[in-house]
């Protein structure tokens, strides 16, 4: 055999799955807020867990979290992807309609749309069917088509915009279930993706109930020193907490949570 050139691989290494996260555990980071878990993510090393310039599509936005499955649009190739390989049966050129039947209660559908949004990732048709089996979210850093029926879905859709344009003519479902970049965040399969009314946030699937924790903890504690600004109080000492505003903090929870009075800002009439 020679050391030089060896023979190929017979299977390539794959990464293991990343650990399940239970719907308990969901339920609880979904309310959470962003502000909570990017700060936490931040403590932990993750500089930027943001999926940033995507908006949601809805008029009334659905706080959620759920295990992400993911999707990867290659550039369309117009031997490939013509309306004749949309068939109603499983087929190799034909994978988005694949990945919306492979879908679980809990997952969140994640689209790798190259941030390209001159043809739609998807439409209502797709988004409609994915609600049905379970799923909790869509998001692509693409556009969607059917933005006026996608807005008035009670289910949580996000893109960085709309345009009528056929999937087929710039995008092509490549893989399915693979790391993906989203919006230049790095996603993968099992991770949870969280959306609230300022962003989706993406968070690696093993620090998912250690960060429910920390933000229900978090997201107490800031509750309070916010009743405490609004009250008049200045900053230091205050935000971030020292140790003694934490035992206050404490003491007043031992209290029974009393209300906390606000004052008028200085100068208003």
């Amino acid at each position: 055999m020679s050391l030089v050139n060896p023979p190929p691989l017979k299977a390539i290494p794959q990464r293991a799955p990343a650990p399940y996260v239970p719907d308990a555990v969901l339920d609880r980071l979904a309310k959470a807020t962003s502000g909570s878990l990017t700060t936490q993510l931040y403590i932990k090393g993750f500089r930027q867990p943001v999926l940033c310039g995507l908006k949601p599509l809805n008029k009334r936005v659905k706080p959620f979290a759920g295990r992400a499955y993911t999707m990867r649009f290659i550039p369309a190739r117009e031997d490939i992807d013509v309306y004749g390989n949309l068939t109603t049966e499983p087929s190799a050129d034909n994978l988005q309609w694949v990945g919306v039947e492979q879908l679980e209660p809990g997952h969140v559908l994640v689209i790798d749309s190259n941030r390209d949004g001159r043809a739609a990732s998807m439409g209502n048709m797709l988004v409609t069917r994915m609600m049905m089996r379970g799923a909790r979210a869509v998001v692509t850093d693409g556009a969607f088509r059917d933005g006026t029926e996608l807005a008035a879905m009670d289910f949580p859709v996000w893109s960085n915009g709309v345009t009528a344009t056929t999937r087929l003519s710039y995008h092509h479902v490549a893989d399915l279930d693979v790391p993906i970049g989203c919006a230049g965040v790095a996603i993968y399969p099992g991770d949870v993706i969280h959306g609230d009314g300022d962003n989706i946030t993406v968070i690696p699937a093993h620090l998912a109930e250690e960060m429910a924790q920390l933000c229900e903890q978090r997201d107490d504690i800031e509750a309070y020193l916010a009743m405490r600004v609004r009250a008049g109080e200045p900053l230091w000492g205050l935000y971030p907490p020292s140790a003694q505003t934490r035992a206050q903090h404490q003491a007043w929870v031992a209290a029974g949570r009393p209300a906390i009075a606000p004052v008028p800002p200085q100068g208003a009439r």
